[in-house]
């Protein structure tokens, strides 16, 4: 379903009993909120959540911003490593005030929160800036932003920013696709919990099919440059936070999961061997078990 949050149509996906404890589930950049797997979110209905999915402004099924145009990611690159201020099509902040929105409309006064990668950004937001509609905060495979954390190496920056290859047909474009996603999870996912390849491709191609917009990407992209480091605004959590990340990620290097932990006021710290930037099957127990243990200090 869709609802009306901050003045964007945002698409909705809830499951669990009413009068279970709200969890919103906040993803990464481009992501949709397929991306939270039904078998994962199962996890957390069955430690009594009643789980809300939601895509992001710009992505899947939500409300597409593409007359903000493309913007030019060299360039926000650039402006972003000089540490000159960056212009976005929007703000993480922007983002926040959305998932805010999605609690207003569904009538939810305070909420457990997790966000992975792009979208804990958006929940370090949330802490900081809306903590008094928090119950508890999950920050998962994310970032404080700050410049002397360890960043990804080049091999995995020159993945994220490359493009499928050129096709000729719908079919082969959709192929290309797949195969650059497949290429990109490669490197990225989980050495220890690798996926098999089959059961990857056939879910990078529902997401595809459900929707596919890559300006919307790049637009994302440029918001988390523009955004900088939250850092000094960190310790404004209070609500328990549960810092969870893999010992293996590619993309975001564990090192800002240790820097997360010193920052945000008396947060847990859950480091997984073998994790990488994705959510392996093997390890749903484990993730649904440690955000239930977190939800039960609030």
């Amino acid at each position: 379903m869709q609802v009306s949050a901050n003045g964007v149509r945002i698409e909705v996906d809830i499951h669990g009993p009413e009068g279970g404890e709200p969890l919103l589930l906040i993803m990464g950049l481009g992501m949709q909120l397929i991306a939270w797997p039904e078998g994962f979110v199962d996890e957390l209905v069955a430690r009594g959540f009643r789980v809300i999915r939601f895509d992001n402004r710009d992505v899947g099924l939500s409300q597409p911003f593409d007359e903000l145009g493309t913007p030019n990611i060299p360039m926000a690159a650039l402006l972003h490593t000089l540490r000159l201020p960056v212009k976005a099509p929007y703000q993480l902040s922007d983002l926040a005030r959305d998932t805010v929105g999605v609690m207003d409309a569904l009538g939810i006064a305070k909420a457990h929160v997790c966000g992975a990668s792009m979208g804990g950004m958006v929940a370090q937001h949330l802490g900081f800036s809306h903590g008094q509609r928090l119950k508890s905060l999950t920050l998962m495979m994310t970032t404080s932003g700050d410049r002397s954390v360890p960043k990804e190496s080049l091999k995995v920056r020159r993945a994220l920013l490359s493009r499928p290859r050129p096709a000729t047909t719908p079919q082969q474009k959709f192929e290309n696709v797949l195969d650059h996603y497949a290429s990109l999870y490669g490197i990225i996912g989980s050495p220890g919990y690798p996926p098999e390849p089959s059961q990857l491709r056939e879910r990078l191609a529902s997401g595809v099919k459900r929707a596919f917009r890559p300006q919307a990407v790049a637009r994302q992209i440029v918001a988390v440059a523009a955004d900088g480091h939250r850092a000094e605004r960190l310790p404004r959590i209070t609500v328990p936070t549960l810092i969870v990340h893999g010992e293996d990620d590619a993309l975001i290097p564990v090192a800002a999961a240790h820097d997360l932990a010193k920052r945000v006021p008396n947060a847990r710290l859950e480091t997984i061997p073998g994790w990488g930037h994705d959510l392996p099957e093997a390890l749903w127990p484990r993730l649904a078990a440690e955000i239930a243990a977190n939800a039960a200090r609030a």
